[in-house]
C-alpha cells in the first residue's frame, strides 16, 4: 500500500502564485533535499507521520474545499507523492504542485498546476536547478522565482530571457520577506516592462510568519 511521510494538512487562504486568495486545503509533506538560505518551512524537513493515500484523501475532504495544494518541503522527493496527486485529481479537486524544480516532474499528472521555484543564486542552491524541467511546463502552469537583491532581479531577467518563459507560462517574481523590499521590485519591474507577475504572500500579509498557516 502506497505510504507518504507527510508534516501537516491544514486550511488556509493560498497565499501565492495564480490561485492566490483561494480558499485551499494543503498536504505539506516531509524531507526536502535543499537548503535554501530563506527557508519558511524548515520544519518539514524532518519527522512527520506516515499516511496512506486514502487516510490522506479522507482529511482533505473534510474541508470540502475545490483547491487543493501539495507542497513540501519538497513534494517530489518522495516517489509517492506522484500517486498522490493523482489520486486528488480523480477526486475532483483542483490540484497544484510546489516544486523547487530540482526534482524531474515529468511524470506529474498533466491535470497537476506545476508552481516551480527556480532557485536564485540568492538563495544559495540555484546549483540545484533542473532546467530540463522547463520543457514539462504548460500554459497553466507557472514559474516563480524569490528575489534577494539585485543581482537575483538580474539573474532573473536573464532566465526570463533565455528560455522565453512568458511564451510558456506565466512568471511570478516575488519579494524574500522581509529582506527585498517589495516596492523595489515592484518598480524594477515596472522600469524595465517585463512579462511577469509581481506577488507578495498574502498569508505573511495577514498572519505573519505563523507555522501551517
Amino acid at each position: 500500500m502506497s505510504r507518504i511521510r507527510l508534516t501537516e494538512i491544514f486550511q488556509s487562504l493560498q497565499g501565492e502564485s495564480a490561485s492566490v486568495g483561494w480558499r485551499t486545503v494543503f498536504v505539506r509533506l516531509t524531507g526536502c533535499p535543499l537548503r535554501c538560505v530563506y527557508c519558511d518551512t524548515s520544519y518539514a524537513f524532518r519527522g512527520g507521520d506516515w499516511w496512506g493515500i486514502e487516510a490522506i484523501l479522507d482529511e482533505v475532504a473534510i474541508y470540502d474545499a475545490h483547491h487543493v495544494t501539495v507542497t513540501g518541503g519538497e513534494p517530489l522527493a518522495q516517489p509517492e507523492c506522484i500517486t498522490l496527486l493523482t489520486a486528488l485529481c480523480d477526486a475532483g479537486y483542483q490540484v497544484s504542485l510546489e516544486t523547487s524544480g530540482a526534482v524531474d516532474v515529468g511524470e506529474v499528472d498533466p491535470r497537476v498546476i506545476k508552481v516551480m521555484d527556480l532557485k536564485t543564486p540568492g538563495s544559495g542552491e540555484s546549483g540545484r536547478n533542473l532546467y530540463a524541467n522547463i520543457e514539462c511546463l504548460q500554459a497553466k502552469d507557472q514559474v516563480k522565482f524569490v528575489i534577494n537583491d539585485k543581482s537575483d532581479y538580474q539573474w532573473c531577467c536573464e532566465q526570463v530571457r533565455r528560455w522565453k518563459l512568458p511564451t510558456r507560462c506565466e512568471v511570478l517574481f516575488s519579494p524574500v520577506a522581509d529582506v527585498m523590499p517589495p516596492a523595489q521590485l515592484a518598480d524594477w519591474i515596472l522600469r524595465d516592462r517585463l512579462d511577469v507577475r509581481f506577488q507578495v504572500q498574502l498569508h505573511k500579509v495577514l498572519w505573519g510568519n505563523e507555522p501551517g498557516r
